[in-house]
């Protein structure tokens, strides 16, 4: 099945790299630079996830996560939040808005597209 993804990162190199993961398995995505981009794209589409930088500029994935999980037509839509910091701080602020999982860098692809399908199909059972 096709799925829509929205990545958001501010890493060019990141940003493509995942483009290329996801879309080897037909998946449409749609990349941003940044947490502003992510919410204007966000206000005329509903992707079926979520990926999104902990740390960008003008509005980190914490604060798109939390914003996202507020509004009806996107709460649905699980968020996977990338960061570098594997750490209990980081886990606790991504379960506090609402994440439905972490992905640590450096990304395994393998892993990403096991893991974004599964968040995908458990949302719509």
């Amino acid at each position: 099945m096709v799925y829509t993804i929205l990545v958001a990162d501010d890493e060019p190199a990141i940003r493509t790299m995942l483009e290329v993961i996801l879309s080897a398995d037909g998946h449409e995505v749609t990349a941003v630079p940044d947490g502003r981009a992510a919410l204007e794209y966000l206000r005329d589409h509903t992707p079926d996830a979520m990926l999104l930088d902990v740390n960008m500029p003008f509005m980190d994935g914490f604060e798109i996560c939390s914003r996202v999980k507020r509004v009806k037509r996107l709460k649905q839509s699980p968020v996977l939040l990338l960061t570098g910091f594997d750490d209990d701080k980081t886990r606790d602020a991504a379960k506090l808005v609402g994440a439905d999982d972490i992905v640590y860098k450096p990304l395994s692809g393998k892993n990403l597209r096991a893991r974004v399908t599964q968040l995908i199909e458990a949302q719509r059972h």
